[in-house]
């Protein structure tokens, strides 16, 4: 039991491990959008054709995203969109928690002028 627990905490470990970089998030935002080649993702993104090359195939490889040959070009789209919610779950729980950061921040402010 404790063996096969162990491997679906992995698989969700690397789940995460695959979002946890910038620029694959932003690979997957651009996408969001719809389908799109490699071109297009390159100019949407800012990032250099090689460095997205490299994001798609790890994107792809953990099944986030497909890709479809058309032509000479490869086009690529979300396969997933669960993901989306997830990275607005993670948004709206960080905004909360830089809300009470804040907060707390005006009551220091706020203490330190009563003194």
């Amino acid at each position: 039991m404790q063996e096969a627990s162990t491997a679906a905490i992995a698989k969700v470990s690397d789940y995460f491990k695959v979002l946890s970089e910038v620029s694959r998030l932003l690979v997957l935002c651009t996408l969001k959008s719809g389908t799109k080649n490699v071109s297009e993702i390159v100019e949407s993104t800012g990032l250099g054709q090689a460095n997205v090359s490299k994001h798609l195939k790890i994107l792809t490889q953990a099944g986030f995203i497909e890709r479809t040959p058309k032509g000479v070009s490869v086009y690529y789209q979300i396969t997933d969109p669960v993901v989306f919610q997830l990275c607005e779950l993670v948004s709206h729980r960080l905004s909360i928690h830089l809300e009470e950061q804040a907060q707390h921040s005006i009551d220091l402010k706020s203490f330190q002028r009563s003194m």
